[in-house]
């Protein structure tokens, strides 16, 4: 982002009501996530052509769903 549009973006949010910015924050957070998580299944899908080089079998759906919830209880749990 350039300068420019930085400057108008704050100047428009300064405009804002403090729920609005709320709001707004809410939807930026909303956005880093969808970026990270989107990341993450990239870098996942990187390692499919060397898993199914080493012969390593897939996952099933109700599997990998299992990882999942561990994963995210394991983060929670970590994270208090």
């Amino acid at each position: 982002m350039n300068a420019i549009v930085g400057q108008n973006l704050i100047a428009k949010i300064r405009a804002l009501s403090p729920q609005e910015v709320t709001e707004v924050e809410s939807f930026v957070e909303f956005l880093a996530s969808k970026s990270k998580k989107r990341a993450a299944m990239e870098r996942l899908l990187a390692i499919v052509p060397a898993l199914e080089a080493a012969g390593v079998e897939p996952m099933s759906e109700d599997e990998i769903a299992a990882e999942v919830s561990a994963a995210g209880t394991e983060r929670r749990t970590r994270n208090g």
